[in-house]
């Protein structure tokens, strides 16, 4: 028992610091998004989309080298059309790791682009529970309610997108067609 216990020990004194550098690197990747999204409430338009880019590769960041091959074959197959194979690929990423938000989003991307509104929506929300700022997730919720007739709800989800991401891709030109259609105006 005692050298079970001292292998134990070592083992995880050997680990200890592979542990404090994760710890601490997922620290500063934590300030590091921090700093850009306080950038992307004040940036223009052209620097607006080069800080979206560096928050979607700090999301896309699995840390896994496995994970992160099945999430670029899972994004190959949905560029290739085969829906199937992408959510399989992001469901593979879920089962070993199902705190890593981007998986759920790539997924929910999939199912909705393989028109299955339910399960993207479904993915949609443990994306926006595990990362609360995914002002991507928020907009394809937009969209999944504006298509399903609820366009209330979309414009919710839409003005939230927009107060994290104020320069977000056609959420602007969304919100204003959608308070036109609330005030029965045709646009």
């Amino acid at each position: 028992m005692r050298v079970r216990s001292v292998i134990l020990n070592r083992i995880f004194a050997a680990l200890l610091p592979l542990f404090l550098t994760c710890a601490a690197a997922a620290a500063q990747d934590s300030a590091k998004l921090d700093g850009l999204f306080e950038r992307l409430k004040t940036a223009d338009a052209a620097e607006a989309g080069r800080i979206e880019t560096e928050i979607q590769i700090e999301w896309s960041k699995s840390g896994s080298p496995a994970e992160d091959l099945l999430l670029q074959r899972g994004k190959d197959a949905m560029d290739l059309g085969d829906y199937p194979a992408a959510i399989e690929h992001f469901t593979a990423i879920i089962d070993q790791d199902p705190d890593f938000a981007e998986a759920w989003n790539a997924r929910a991307s999939a199912y909705y682009l393989a028109g299955e509104f339910g399960p993207a929506v479904a993915d949609i929300a443990r994306v926006l529970t595990l990362n609360p700022r995914h002002f991507g997730a928020l907009s394809g919720l937009a969209m999944i309610l504006e298509e399903t007739g609820r366009p209330e709800r979309a414009l919710e989800a839409y003005r939230a997108a927009i107060a994290i991401n104020p320069n977000l891709a056609g959420a602007a030109d969304a919100i204003k067609r959608l308070e036109a259609e609330a005030a029965g105006q045709e646009l």
